[in-house]
């Protein structure tokens, strides 16, 4: 396997990662409910907008790179790791699920940070970087509903 092709399999991962949770968190924002409805509703809001516009950049990072980029709910599917959930559990349990994939979308990031840094390839490297940042700070946002 080439640089590029390590880069493009990483990158169509946290792709793939990013749109899934973007998908799960919209519908927990959707259908949360409880005493903590209005707090969570517009956390939920902010995050999936973030990653609405995070999903265009990482694929058109893919793009630049000379690959086609993954762009259906088949190839997401076989791509990522996050586990969308087939009920609407309890608000507890959104933010625990939310948090816990915020932390895999990190290590995919992660990833790709490798492949960059493999291939001397600094746009990728920020990006990912970029993307950790974002991931990390919005599990332990999410965690802190938890305390």
């Amino acid at each position: 396997m080439t640089n590029r092709d390590e880069r493009v399999e990483a990158l169509s991962r946290l792709l793939a990662d990013s749109y899934t949770l973007y998908l799960k968190t919209h519908n927990f924002h959707w259908n949360v409910k409880g005493p903590m409805f209005t707090t969570l509703h517009g956390l939920f809001m902010t995050q999936y907008t973030e990653l609405a516009l995070a999903v265009d950049e990482i694929a058109e990072r893919i793009r630049a790179i000379g690959a086609p980029a993954p762009g259906s709910y088949a190839a997401f599917a076989k791509l990522t790791q996050i586990q969308e959930s087939d009920s609407v559990p309890a608000a507890t349990e959104m933010v625990e699920q939310l948090a816990a994939d915020q932390d895999a979308v990190a290590r995919s990031a992660s990833a790709v940070l490798a492949a960059a840094q493999t291939a001397g390839d600094e746009v990728s490297a920020d990006l990912s970087i970029q993307r950790m940042q974002v991931h990390e700070k919005n599990a332990w946002m999410l965690r802190s509903h938890l305390e």
